[in-house]
C-alpha cells in the first residue's frame, strides 16, 4: 500500500469519526432539551450511545473510546458543567469498558452487551454520586437505576443492532 493510500484511509476514518461525534452530540443535545419523562428521576435513554455502539461494532474499540470520551467532554461543557462531565465520564468509562470486554471475549449478542452497558453506566454514576455527596444512602436508588439501565440498554441495543444490520447490507452492495 502506498503512502497516499494510507493517508486517504486515515482521512476517511477521521472524517467518519467527526461525523459520528457530531451526530452523538446532536443526540445528547436533543435529549438534554427534551427529556423523556419517566417515573425514575434522572433516567435517560442515552440516545448518543447508539452512535457509540455502532462505532464499537463497525469501526473499532479504540475509535469508540475516542468518540465516547470526546462526546462526554464536549457536551458536558457545552450543555452542562464540570460535575456533569465527572458523572458522565464515570458512566462512560465503566459502561464502554464492560461492553468492550464483553464484545471481545464473549459471544453474547449486541443487545445483551448494550444492556450490560446501560447497567454499568448507572453503576458508574452511583459510585461517583456516593463519593461526591459522601453519602452511601444513594445506593438505595441503584435498584431503580438498574431497571432503567435494562430498559435503556434494550432500546439502544435494538436500535444499534438495526443500524449495524443496515450498514452490513449496504456494504455488501
Amino acid at each position: 500500500m502506498q503512502w497516499c493510500d494510507r493517508r486517504s484511509i486515515v482521512t476517511k476514518k477521521i472524517s467518519l469519526l467527526a461525523m459520528l461525534l457530531s451526530l452523538s452530540m446532536v443526540f445528547s443535545y436533543f435529549e438534554a432539551r427534551f427529556p423523556i419523562i419517566t417515573w425514575i428521576p434522572g433516567a435517560k435513554l442515552g440516545l448518543a450511545n447508539i452512535v457509540v455502539m455502532v462505532a464499537l461494532y463497525e469501526i473499532g474499540t479504540k475509535e469508540a473510546w475516542c468518540l465516547s470520551v470526546l462526546r462526554v467532554i464536549l457536551t458536558g461543557f457545552l450543555f452542562g458543567n464540570f460535575v456533569a462531565v465527572l458523572f458522565s465520564l464515570a458512566g462512560a468509562f465503566l459502561s464502554l469498558g464492560g461492553m468492550s470486554v464483553l464484545k471481545r471475549y464473549t459471544k453474547i449478542s449486541m443487545m445483551y452487551v448494550s444492556i450490560s452497558g446501560g447497567i454499568l453506566h448507572n453503576l458508574g454514576q452511583i459510585i461517583v454520586a456516593s463519593n461526591v455527596l459522601e453519602n452511601q444512602k444513594i445506593w438505595y436508588y441503584f435498584p431503580m437505576l438498574f431497571f432503567s439501565g435494562i430498559i435503556a440498554g434494550t432500546m439502544i441495543g435494538f436500535l444499534g443492532y438495526s443500524i449495524c444490520k443496515k450498514i452490513k447490507k449496504i456494504n455488501r452492495m
